[in-house]
């Protein structure tokens, strides 16, 4: 049971951090059927969902992050460390107990986006909502992307696709 806790809070922890982002951000988006948009902008904004869902919701979710996360808490349910436990979206994001790169790379990917999440709050309707409504495309694929490979684990435990990332222990 104990096990079964430390993968539900892990994966579950990082499923309610992103829906709380879809959730926040989805009202700008959809507030882009109260603005007049010129064609112009409704061409990016089919290209940029576009690439959004490809970019972020299949290459950055889907075949990067959603893997590597389903494994860190399977790795978390068979390995399981009181800290670790307390911490499981942390350390299923690989912010802890991972490798120096893995480390590295997660919180340079964090502070890049909350660079980007910056830069898009100071956009003006109808722009701030065209990037919103990318965003949420992407995380709401990366979502499902999440579900997708826990379920797939939870059916076959082998099955993990990605390394867990966490240091060599001597």
């Amino acid at each position: 049971m104990g096990r079964a806790i430390a993968f539900i809070w892990g994966v579950g922890g990082i499923l309610l951090l992103l829906g709380f982002a879809v959730f926040r951000l989805a009202p700008i988006a959809f507030d882009l059927t109260n603005s007049p948009m010129s064609s112009l902008q409704w061409g990016i904004l089919v290209i940029f969902v576009a690439y959004m869902a490809y970019a972020e919701g299949y290459k950055g979710f889907h075949l990067a992050f959603s893997p590597r996360a389903v494994s860190r808490a399977l790795y978390l349910a068979r390995n399981p460390r009181p800290l670790h436990l307390l911490l499981a979206p942390l350390f299923c994001m690989g912010y802890i107990h991972a490798t120096r790169k893995r480390q590295l790379m997660s919180i340079g990917l964090t502070l890049l986006i909350l660079c980007f999440v910056f830069v898009a709050r100071q956009l003006p309707q109808p722009w701030r909502g065209i990037v919103d409504a990318g965003v949420v495309v992407g995380l709401g694929l990366g979502i499902t992307s999440i579900v997708f490979h826990g379920l797939s684990v939870v059916i076959n435990p082998n099955k993990s696709s990605m390394p867990a990332e966490v240091p060599v222990e001597v």
